[in-house]
């Protein structure tokens, strides 16, 4: 007795699924090299409104690489379908948009179009996900 396992249909949130890991790909390798260029310099002071900060750039540096790998290995991880990317990734789209509604009087035409893609990709990961590991 020969069982076929049932075909599922895919939809054209897929596409979504491949923009999001695009997207986390570019952004990991930008904070990679942000990270790399940073180390090149050394401990600088920015001078701000309130006053002078003095900013350790080997500390900017390593939290930029680790983001960097993070983003890159989600990505990743998105175009194989594991589960666990589209989890970091739902989260990591969550944390974009709550920091745009914080700049949302700063920016708020940039902001409502980050806001808008970051709750497409949050659906597209959440509801159609699945189809991405099945191809």
């Amino acid at each position: 007795m020969t069982t076929h396992r049932a075909r599922r249909t895919h939809t054209g949130w897929v596409g979504w699924v491949y923009f999001a890991a695009v997207v986390l790909l570019l952004a990991g390798i930008v904070q990679v090299i942000n990270g790399v260029i940073a180390f090149a310099r050394s401990g600088t002071t920015y001078v701000m409104p309130a006053g002078a900060v003095q900013i350790s750039y080997a500390g900017v540096g390593w939290s930029f690489l680790i983001t960097g790998a993070v983003l890159v290995l989600t990505g990743i991880g998105l175009f194989g379908g594991r589960t666990w990317a589209r989890a970091v990734a739902i989260v990591i789209a969550v944390i974009s948009v709550l920091a745009n509604l914080a700049f949302f009087t700063a920016y708020p035409l940039w902001s409502a179009v980050v806001i808008v893609l970051d709750v497409i990709v949050i659906y597209a990961l959440a509801a159609h996900g699945r189809e991405v590991s099945s191809r």
